[in-house]
Parts: C-alpha cells; structure tokens; sequence
C-alpha cells in the first residue's frame, strides 16, 4: 500500500503479520489524506497510513517539542526501497492532538518528508475509523475531517524528459524523465500534466526507484498520428516514498484472528466460515485494547442529590511512591477521555488499589456521596421470567461489553459531583465511574432500551449480562446480527476475551442453560453436596447446626436426625454406621431440594447471613417467604494458608467480600440485607482512611446497596456450620491451625459470644477501671484545650 486508503475503514484482525513485514508509506501528495493536529502542542498536518506499522515524526518538528528523546536503539528499521538504511533518531512519549481529543503515544523520529504520519498503532490503539465514502475519520464518538495536501504544500516534483522523443500513433514507449527534486528516495510516478494528456498523451502510474540521474516513464501515445515529447518538456510529475520495515517485540498488537473464532467447537467449515465473515462485518463492535472504550449515545447518568449542599473531602495523604502513580493514572484517564479537570464544589478521596498481580487500581471513594443520592428504582427483570423465556432454544451466546461503565456519559450538570483530589489538582469523570450507586440502574435501563423490541425473540438482558438464543444455527446467526446492529448503533464496545460464541451450553444468572432446558448450577448446591463424611464429633456438630437452622422445612426431621444425634452424646463412641450414613445423605438431599431451597423472587428482599471460622468461610443467600426464610443458595469455601493467619475480623470481612461477589448475579443493583454474628464489622461502611487490602475491598463494595444487621451467635447457625464444614480430606493446614489456635474437636467455638455490643458509656467506664488508661482519660475529660472539631 503506498498511501492510499483502500476500505472504508481499518482491517480486521485476521493475519499475523511476518517477521520483517515490509509497509509503505507515501509522504505528501493528492494520494495520501491529512488530518490537522498538533503534537506537543505544535500544529502540522498529519498523514493517515494504514500501511505504517508505527507512527512517525520527521527529525526537524521532533527538534522543537519538549519532549525528551529516548535514544535506545527502536526495534524497527527505516530503509529505502534500494537497501539503504535511514537512521532512527530515537522515540519519545508525545501528546497527539486530533480533533477535541488528546491522545499519550510513542512515536519514532526519523527523516520523513510528511511532518507526521499516524500509522497502525497509533489508529488501533485509539479505535479510529476512517470512512471514506464521508471523507472523515472517527474516534470517541467525535468526527474529523479529512482532506488531500495541496500540491504546492507537497513534495510533489515535475519530471522532465531528457532527450526529444518522437512517439509512434498508437503505441508506448519509454521516456528517460529527469526528477527536478533530488534525495535517495523512492518516487511515485502519479500524474500528468494537462498539456500533455490534452496531445492525446497519458502517463502510466509507476513506481520506480532512483538508481541513476533518470527515472524511466511509461508514456502511451492514443492518436493516430506520431506525437514529439520536446527535451525538457514536463510529462509527468512524482513524490518520494519511504518504505517502512517494522519488526514488532510481539504479537500483541499485530494482526490475528480473535480468540472467539478458536474457541468455536461443533461447528462445520461452513458455520465457521458464516461466524468468521460475520465478526468481520462487525470488527469494530469488538475492543482492542484497554483504550478502546466506547461512548454510548444514547443516555446519561444522573446524580440526583436533591437540596443538599455540595459535599467536599479532603484529600488523603499519600506516599511519594503513590503519589507518582497516582498522577500517571490521571495522566491516563486524561489521555483516554475518561476524566477532564474541574472547578466546581464537590470533592472526593482517592484510594489506590493494589492488584492481585501488583498493577494499580484507580478508585474513588464515594461513600459520603452515595449516602444523599436518591435512589433510583428502575426495576430489574425478574430472573425466572428471564429464565422461561429460554425455552425451546438449541444456541446459545453470551457477551459482556468492555468497561461498561466508562461507556456511559455523565450528565453535564452533574459532572462536578464525580470530581476528586489527588493534591495536584481537582478531577471529574466524563463517563460514569464505578462505585456509584444508582450505576445498576442506569446500565439496566440503557441495556433495555437498547435491545427494546428484541428481547423476547433474539436476545435476554439482565444489567450486563446479555444471552442471545436461536432455534436453528442460522436463526441464531441472525439474532446475533441484530443484536450486533443495536450494539453498534449505540456506539457500546464488546470485550473480545469475555464473549462466548454458539455454545450449545452456558452459564447465565447462576442456572445451566442448554437445550434440555434450564437446571440449577451445580456450584449453587455444591457446598451441601460435596460436604465431607464428618470424621469426628466437631465435624458432625457443624453439619447438624446448618439441618437444625432448617428443620422447620425437612419433615420427620428428629426421625431422620436421631441415628446422627447419638453420635454427639456424651461418653458415645464415634462410630459411624450405614445408619448414620443413610441418616446424613437423606439430610443433604431435604437441604437442596424444595422447600428448603427455592427459586429468587424479585419482590422480595434477599438476606445475605456470612460467617467465618478458622477453616472457611460460609454464606447462605435466602428470602422470606411468608413467615419462613427460604433458601435461594449456599456458598463455602476453604481458607488458604495466608488467610489462616488473618485476624477475626478480617476473616469476618472476607467471607462478606466472597459472599457478596459470588452471589454477584443476585445481589447487583438490589437493595439487601447483610447478617452477620461479628458486630465489629458495622463499621464497615464508615472505616476512615482505609488503605492496602482493606481499601481494595471495601472499594468493591461500593457497587451494592445493603444494610449490616448484627445478630447474635446462636441465631446464626446456617452461616456458622457452613464456614466450619470440613475439608474433604486432612490436610496439614487444618490440623496446624486446630493446634495453633487450640481447638478441640467436641467443643463448637463461636466467632463472638452471644453478648450484644458495648455501649460507648460501658467502654468509658470500663476504660476508667483500668489503671493504665485511666490516668489519660482523666486527663483529656479535664483539659481545657478541646479539638477543633468538639
């Protein structure tokens, strides 16, 4: 490609580029469109290749920006089109202007004849789209406009013929022409002058390279009568083109098929063919990056704070390590047209994050903000209407749109009321962030109004959780399409990674979808299921206090029992008979079936009961129905050795972090009702200047409306047994921790005792009782110098 832009708009993903892929790129001229930009704040016009594999900045405007150049030898070469090589000055971090948008990119100098060309990486990386038939191209929703170089602000030369030529009717020859421009380039043979072409005349367009002092030029004389070209005379004109060589690190962001067209199982090669042509027609649907995040057109989010006075935070001290990163985040979020500076009166607390795999998660603390929101009752679909409406279908797909939130535009009036300080300065976000608390809502009225009209013959929608169906392969292939048309019309983005193409099984909502219709996840009864044979009295105590919890609902239940109870009896052997087994398999089976368990019903509270314990950590997700708390699902799992080690409380905590994210589907956008035995752990929601893996949790928190009920112990038998359910075999971890912590296995040790809370006054007055603390208490009731804010 020399230049010219070929299709509407950039290729698909589809082939692997090969080592030492050889790209041209044309510089200036009527064949290669211009956009107007700046870099680093410089004005220039910028050529759009996408036949370049990086983006380039010619030596001299490089020399004026301030950036600073990185001069490490650049895994790419620059050579002409005879071998030679011409030398890479370095690369340097630039702000790209384009349009409104700014945009943070590498770029390489070296000595082109264009001020800038954008090549491939930088038109991927930032998801434009160039549309010809509009003549503009596009990016965030913003469109700029494209237009040719003018000849006479080109490198356009004329060539001259070198000797008087007299050219046959009818026929072609070749004419030595003279360049008036010399340089060690390649030229472009692409266009003739009028005069010539009006003889009856015309050019051939050829690209030829300069080895000698003439280029040669196909000339072709269409008269009946012998035509002279006079010496000197100009009969074509040409442009230099440089040939870029670029030799990627990796494949990351070179052209390859997507992952969903390798994952595709049980289709024939025309199935896959029809996926294939159809990801491609919609190839820009799909994210490339983490940058490359769509703008939904079709409404924004409201924060409805009523009458109440503006709230303002302020700012968290950080460490001077946090604070570097802190400012490139923001950098980031700029550069990407997330965030924008603020001037209005609203403030919120920053808090970084640190990831599991050690990079940074920006976050904003938006708790004293959520507390005067008014709430948003959009409804949510009801999960067993959802779930109905899937009968009879043979295909299945599922998709999840890429940082669906920062797709979402925030209402302009209430922009300031997103704004954070990082102590360099006030921030707001354009998009909607994460951690407000009517977003639930938002998303789901966006979603439904959407895909209005398709939802019950193509496709399901419950907050982000999309699922097209289809009867036949073909029907499933058009739903599919619709639903990418109404996608793609709202300008929303797809994560490639998460989508799930043509499944003849899926997991959606917590229930198996398929075919033979809809069956409850296995993962819902697993912890109650798989429950291990107990081996000692400790064990068979745990599983009998979560079948006690729910007896009212297992009839016969101190029949079935009786053969287990004696067992726990004192001066009783422990010895396990078919009895018992009958006995405790009878009773995992009335825990997983009606009424014990039954389906969520939307208008209906859930309650969510956690409790942690030395072992695990258990969760029970239910709803009152009637008089009587039904089950919906149960939740355990084993605590590793690093969490062995935590502290009571924190246990505590991460059994409700687990809980709440793994019931995720059930709990997102609703108001609930958090039981816990722990009554420490009503602080939660108001812990000041929370930092490290504390912070990281409650920021996922922020998502989910609950209140925090503290209910004693012996009330909460059905968590408790649950995070105290044995591990199926032995394992060093738990017999350790039962002799670190001295546990014995007849005697059931609760979290908290059965005691309510201490009042601030019996804190005080026990406080004033110990003799260390009693004199500085006195002291502080005394002194006359009293806090500012007392």
């Amino acid at each position: 490609m020399y230049g010219r832009l070929t299709g509407r708009r950039l290729p698909f993903l589809n082939k692997a580029p090969e080592e030492g892929l050889k790209v041209s790129a044309l510089c200036g001229g009527r064949n290669g469109l211009y956009l107007e930009g700046s870099i680093c704040g410089i004005p220039c016009l910028m050529l759009v290749d996408t036949g370049a594999n990086v983006t380039l900045v010619r030596t001299d405007l490089a020399q004026k920006l301030k950036g600073n150049f990185i001069y490490t030898a650049p895994n790419i070469s620059l050579k002409t089109a005879t071998g030679e090589k011409a030398e890479i000055h370095g690369k340097l971090d630039a702000a790209i202007e384009c349009g409104s948008r700014k945009f943070q990119h590498k770029i390489y100098v070296a000595d082109i004849t264009d001020p800038c060309i954008l090549g491939l990486d930088f038109l991927q990386k930032f998801n434009f789209m160039v549309d010809l038939e509009k003549n503009e191209i596009r990016t965030g929703g913003e469109e700029i406009p494209l237009f040719s170089a003018r000849a006479e602000d080109s490198k356009l030369c004329s060539v001259l013929a070198k000797e008087k030529t007299i050219i046959a009717a009818r026929s072609e020859c070749l004419i030595q022409g003279v360049p008036e421009a010399s340089g060690k380039f390649r030229y472009a043979v692409t266009d003739f002058p009028s005069q010539v072409s009006q003889k009856g005349v015309l050019v051939a367009a050829t690209l030829v390279d300069l080895k000698k002092e003439a280029i040669p030029v196909r000339v072709l004389n269409l008269d009946h009568k012998p035509k002279t070209i006079d010496k000197e005379a100009v009969i074509a004109t040409c442009e230099p083109v440089v040939d870029i060589v670029a030799r990627p690190q990796g494949l990351s962001e070179s052209l390859r098929l997507p992952s969903i067209l390798e994952n595709l199982e049980g289709l024939n090669k025309e199935q896959r063919t029809a996926v294939k042509e159809l990801l491609q027609e919609f190839q820009n649907l799909f994210s490339t990056s983490d940058s490359d995040v769509g703008r939904c057109n079709m409404t924004q989010h409201r924060i409805n704070t009523g009458n109440h006075p503006p709230i303002k935070q302020y700012p968290r001290r950080l460490p001077l390590a946090k604070k570097e990163e802190a400012e490139r985040l923001v950098k980031e979020m700029v550069d990407n047209g997330i965030i924008e500076e603020s001037s209005g009166p609203w403030a919120s607390p920053i808090v970084l994050v640190k990831k599991k795999e050690g990079s940074t998660r920006f976050c904003v603390d938006y708790r004293k903000l959520n507390e005067i929101t008014i709430k948003d009752s959009y409804p949510l679909p009801r999960i067993d209407d959802t779930l109905d409406a899937l009968n009879g279908s043979q295909w299945f797909s599922t998709l999840d749109l890429k940082s669906g939130y920062w797709q979402v535009e925030i209402q302009p009036e209430d922009k300031e009321k997103t704004a954070f300080n990082t102590g360099q300065g006030l921030w707001q976000f354009k998009v909607m962030p994460f951690g407000l608390c009517n977003a639930p809502a938002t998303f789901e009225r966006l979603m439904e109004t959407v895909l209005r009209g398709l939802t019950s013959e193509a496709c399901l929608v419950y907050l982000d959780d999309i699922i097209i169906v289809g009867r036949t392969f073909q029907e499933h292939l058009n739903n599919i399409r619709k639903v990418f048309q109404r996608l793609q019309k709202a300008n929303l983005k797809l994560s490639p990674k998460k989508c799930r193409f043509f499944r003849k099984e899926v997991s959606y909502l917590g229930h198996i979808i398929s075919a033979d219709g809809v069956k409850t996840d296995s993962e819902k009864t697993k912890a109650v299921v798989d429950w291990p044979r107990p081996e000692t009295v400790h064990d068979l105590r745990s599983f009998l206090g979560l079948c006690t919890y729910y007896r009212r609902f297992v009839r016969n239940f101190s029949a079935i029992a009786r053969p287990l109870h004696k067992l726990t009896e004192a001066r009783s052997n422990f010895n396990w008979t078919e009895e018992c087994e009958k006995s405790f398999n009878s009773l995992k089976q009335a825990l997983i079936t009606s009424p014990v368990l039954t389906y969520p019903r939307t208008d209906k509270e859930f309650i969510l009961d956690t409790d942690a314990s030395n072992e695990g950590i258990g969760a029970v997700l239910s709803q009152k129905i009637g008089n009587e708390e039904c089950v919906i699902v149960y939740f355990s799992k084993s605590l590793g050795k690093p969490e062995r080690n935590y502290c009571v409380t924190r246990k505590e905590l991460l059994a409700i972090v687990k809980s709440i994210e793994h019931f995720h589907h059930y709990l997102y956008g609703r108001t609930f009702l958090l039981r816990t035995d722990h009554a420490s752990l009503r602080w939660l929601l108001n812990f000041r200047e929370p930092e490290g893996q504390i912070a990281r949790w409650i920021q996922r928190l922020q998502e989910y409306d609950f209140e925090i009920q503290h209910r004693k112990g012996t009330s909460h038998g059905n968590a408790d047994a649950l995070s105290r359910r044995p591990c199926k075999e032995s394992c060093k971890h738990c017999t350790n921790a039962e002799k670190r912590f001295g546990m014995e296995t007849d005697i059931s040790v609760k979290v908290l005792t059965t005691e309510d809370a201490w009042s601030s006054s019996e804190v005080q007055k026990a406080q004033l009782k110990n003799p260390a603390i009693k004199p500085i208490l006195e002291r502080k009731l005394n002194s006359e110098d009293r806090p500012s804010w007392q």
